[in-house]
Parts: structure tokens; C-alpha cells; sequence
């Protein structure tokens, strides 16, 4: 399933506490992993002559190298002891970017990073820079709220993949499936219905008949999707809420779920820069891991 997987690391306490979960995901799969750090861009340098004549100007860039050798090399010390293979690598450019780009490059099968913050306003902000690799990556992203860290457990039991039958939910479901099958995990394949979206139009009723008759539809799809992929046990469910956000949550907490495999937009214009808005409210507030998936680009 993994034979590659990335994690980027600023030696902050919230990697660190994702760092054991991501080190049981690629003992499981007997994966390399890779740890990156990336330094700021290099600094303009103004010479800065001390009394000897010497310039000061590196060593505020030499020093961020440091940092970034000392944070991948403790990060390797520990994902030995479970003798994974690791990678190490200090790049420097805009974080992003060049997360998104060794992804690419290296070919890895999932990138890991934590989300911003634990407490109070910063738990509903994604970090920068995770955000933008999740609006950017064409490689599958698994995002791990700091916070609930401590309660993550590999490998997994129960995988759940909301789908409204798109291709590019269904090319998350796929992954799911996947991840399920490899794991002997259940999958459970989930549409819900806004009902709240429709206020008072009188046409409602009628219109929420036709969007769970399509949420039929689309669940059907997905569990045919993981049946092919090998996954034993498929749970179908079609629901109503007031915001498909709100229900995913609750069948979250109604079923023990695991992890969260979910669609983003599209690979080109305008949306390429935007998530779905369903998966970036996840993505903020999920109790459990969420694995953003692209449609592929030939579609």
C-alpha cells in the first residue's frame, strides 16, 4: 500500500507528536520515510563587517540549517528504534512548495502533517503551510490534529469515505478502499444529504427525494469500488443534516471511525487553490486523521 511516505518536520511540538504515528504507518507497510525539513528562503545578505573584518552576515541562514539537520536527525534517531528506513533531506525555498515538489519528485505514496494549534482560536486554523500543501498536492495528504494525537492507533479499523458519487470523490474512495483493504479495515461509505440547503423552497421535498436517490446511487458505486479492491466488510449509509459537515462528524462519533479518506476540487483554474468546503471544515475540526485525495489529472 506505502512504500514511500513524506514527513515534514520544523522540530515544532505538534510534529512531534504525530511523529509516532507516522513511523507505525511505514513499519506496518515496511516503507521509507522520508524527513524533510525546509528553511526559510535564503536571506538577502548585507555584510556585516565586525571589528576583525569578518562578515557576520550567514549566520543567521547557517544557523536555520542547523536547526532543520538537528530536527530531521532526531526525528530518524527515533524512527529507528521500530527500524524504519528513513531519508533525511534539509531544503531550503518556500515550505509549500518545496514539500509539494519532493512529494512529487520522490514519488511518495502519502504526505503526513500536522494541523495548527491546540487550544482556543488556533484549533480551528489550519497552519499555513499545511493548508496550502493540502489546496496544492497532487499526492494524497493525511492530516493529523496535534491534539488528538495521542489517541491514534495503526493500523486501522474502521475507514470512512464520504462520497457524493464525483470523480473526484470517487477517486477518494478508491483510496480508502485501498487503505481498507490493506488494513483489514471496514469501510464505510456515507453521502449525506443537506436538507438545510433548500430553506423554504416549496420544491424541498421533491428535491431531497432526488439528492438521496443520487446519495443511493453514489454509495452503491463506492461500496462496488471497495468490494473490487478486496475489502471484506462495507457499510452503506444515506442520512440527512443540517450541513454534510455536521453529519459526517456525528457518523464519526456514532461508529468508532478511524480516519476520514475525502475528495478535494479539481487540478486546474481557480479551484486547484480552494478546498472543497466540506473538507477544509474536516480537515479543521475532525476528531480523527483526514486523508485529502485529488482527482487524478487526466480526468
Amino acid at each position: 500500500m506505502f512504500d514511500r511516505l513524506l514527513f515534514p518536520t520544523d522540530g515544532s511540538e505538534g510534529a512531534d507528536a504525530v511523529l509516532d504515528h507516522v513511523v507505525d504507518i511505514a513499519a506496518a507497510h515496511d516503507a521509507t520515510l522520508h524527513l524533510l525539513h525546509v528553511a526559510p528562503p535564503e536571506s538577502e545578505r548585507r555584510p556585516n563587517l565586525s571589528d576583525e573584518g569578518e562578515s557576520e552576515g550567514d549566520e543567521p541562514d547557517e544557523r536555520r540549517r542547523s536547526d532543520g539537520e538537528r530536527f530531521v536527525s532526531d526525528a530518524a534517531a527515533r524512527a529507528s528504534q521500530s527500524d524504519v528506513a528513513v531519508v533525511t533531506s534539509v531544503e531550503r525555498g518556500e515550505p509549500y512548495r518545496v514539500i509539494t515538489e519532493y512529494a512529487a519528485e520522490q514519488d511518495s505514496d502519502l504526505v503526513v502533517m500536522p494541523t495548527h494549534g491546540r487550544t482556543g482560536l488556533s484549533r480551528l486554523l489550519l497552519g499555513s503551510t499545511t493548508e496550502r500543501v493540502v489546496r496544492r498536492s497532487d499526492v494524497p495528504v493525511l492530516t493529523v490534529r496535534p491534539d488528538a494525537a495521542t489517541d491514534l492507533a495503526y493500523p486501522y479499523a474502521d475507514v470512512l469515505t464520504p462520497t457524493d458519487g464525483s470523480a473526484c470523490a470517487t477517486a477518494a474512495v478508491t483510496f480508502g478502499s485501498e487503505v481498507a483493504a490493506a488494513t483489514d479495515a471496514a469501510l464505510h461509505a456515507v453521502s449525506v444529504v443537506n436538507v438545510a440547503a433548500f430553506g423554504a423552497d416549496i420544491r424541498g421535498p421533491l428535491l431531497i427525494d432526488e439528492l438521496e436517490e443520487r446519495a443511493s446511487d453514489a454509495v452503491e458505486q463506492a461500496g462496488d469500488v471497495a468490494a473490487a479492491a478486496g475489502v471484506e466488510t462495507v457499510r452503506e449509509s444515506v442520512g440527512r443534516d443540517v450541513s454534510i459537515h455536521h453529519g459526517i462528524l456525528a457518523y464519526i462519533d456514532e461508529h468508532d471511525v478511524d480516519i476520514v479518506v475525502m475528495g478535494t476540487h479539481g487540478h486546474t483554474g481557480f479551484d486547484r487553490y480552494m478546498l472543497g468546503s466540506v473538507a477544509e471544515k474536516l480537515v479543521r475540526t475532525s476528531p480523527v486523521p483526514v486523508v485529502t485525495v485529488r482527482k487524478p489529472r487526466n480526468e
